[in-house]
């Protein structure tokens, strides 16, 4: 089992990447504002079965890579490294739009919904990257048992994390929406706290030696 630390350095990163703009978030207040909260929930259902099954594939596929290739843990820790500054220069980059800018989505039923953000989280590279890149650098194969065991705990961690956050943001979506419209400097706060937060996270991977 992964270290009670370990568990809270994944949430943090698993926290700041839930925060920062992306597909699933765009597409779960787009409904929310157009349709209202339940079906930016039942939005958020598909979504959340999209995590599981991308965290149940990453789990079995890490364990197998990193028994297999002695070097695979070093490559994908500088992988997700890159990858969170790519996110965070993203939350910076002059130009950048508020997720809470949303184009009219028409009405559709629960079951389309359901399966909208199942598809919209599976064609997510944020996540099919976080998962193959950022996961494997919180397990230690020599340490803390089974890796296929840590995967899956770590994966659960980021699944309750992002699901909790989006539950959130999609039922006040409206109201954030409201805020941050008259409030344009809250909007850049956010973006380059982000930002700052996802750069640093990157840096203290890549200069991290292999445990």
């Amino acid at each position: 089992m992964p270290e009670l630390s370990t568990l809270l350095a994944y949430g943090l990163i698993s926290l700041a990447m839930v925060l920062t703009p992306g597909p699933n978030m765009i597409y779960l207040i787009s409904r929310s504002i157009c349709q209202g909260r339940m079906a930016g929930l039942i939005s958020l259902g598909g979504v959340a079965l999209g995590f599981v099954v991308y965290m149940l594939c990453a789990a079995f596929g890490i364990t197998a890579l990193l028994l297999a290739v002695p070097y695979a843990y070093d490559a994908l820790r500088l992988g997700g490294a890159l990858y969170l500054l790519y996110l965070a220069w993203q939350a910076v980059k002059p130009g950048g739009r508020s997720p809470f800018q949303v184009r009219d989505l028409p009405k559709d039923s629960p079951r389309k919904l359901f399966m909208m953000g199942f598809a919209t989280n599976m064609l997510n590279p944020k996540i099919a990257v976080m998962y193959l890149s950022l996961l494997p650098q919180f397990i230690n194969p020599v340490d803390h048992g089974s890796v296929l065991a840590q995967s899956i705990v770590l994966g659960f961690t980021q699944i309750i994390i992002s699901v909790s956050v989006n539950a959130l943001i999609a039922v006040m979506a409206g109201s954030i929406a409201t805020f941050l419209a008259s409030r344009p400097v809250w909007q850049i706060v956010q973006r380059w706290l982000m930002g700052t937060v996802l750069a640093g996270l990157a840096v203290r991977m890549a200069l991290e030696w292999r445990r």
